[in-house]
């Protein structure tokens, strides 16, 4: 492995954790949001959306046959495989004022957690944090490479 190649599996973590913190704001400011959607006619609350990662490169096996044939493997890093939604239950809220309330009175709400949100934002922004570490660490690593040519 090329030291080189750590800036773009690094910069591949960037993109992706910023990706997902926009889908985590993005599942924030919708927590109260009643009307996403029109399906058949109605009025369909927002669902939350996670992000699914997965490597660039398909398998172990590809990357192991790649490494062991000194073949130089740029698929490295990982992308986001989907954004997809989350099929868990919306909430039931008894509030017969509401404009979008049934004929019992209960809003379907959207199946936002707020608290588990945020706790998904602070994973992202430490997962972020980590590869900009990983990024000044091998920049500081070909610097101090440099220093010993002269």
């Amino acid at each position: 492995m090329n030291i080189s190649n750590s800036f773009a599996i690094n910069a591949s973590a960037l993109t992706a954790q910023r990706l997902r913190m926009d889908v985590i704001s993005s599942n924030i400011a919708n927590a109260e949001t009643t009307r996403a959607s029109i399906e058949n006619g109605q009025a369909v609350p927002y669902r939350r959306k996670t992000v699914v990662f997965q490597p660039q490169q398909e398998s172990f096996e590809g990357m192991l046959r790649a490494q062991m044939n000194g073949t130089t493997n740029e698929a490295q890093g990982v992308k986001v495989g989907a954004i997809r939604e989350d099929r868990s239950p919306l909430k039931q809220v008894y509030n017969p004022t509401h404009p979008d309330a049934n004929a019992e009175g209960y809003v379907f709400m959207p199946n936002v957690d707020i608290t588990k949100e945020m706790v998904d934002m602070l994973a992202a922004t430490r997962s972020y944090e980590a590869n900009v570490t990983a990024i000044n660490a091998s920049k500081a690593m070909i610097m101090k490479a440099l220093e010993i040519g002269r």
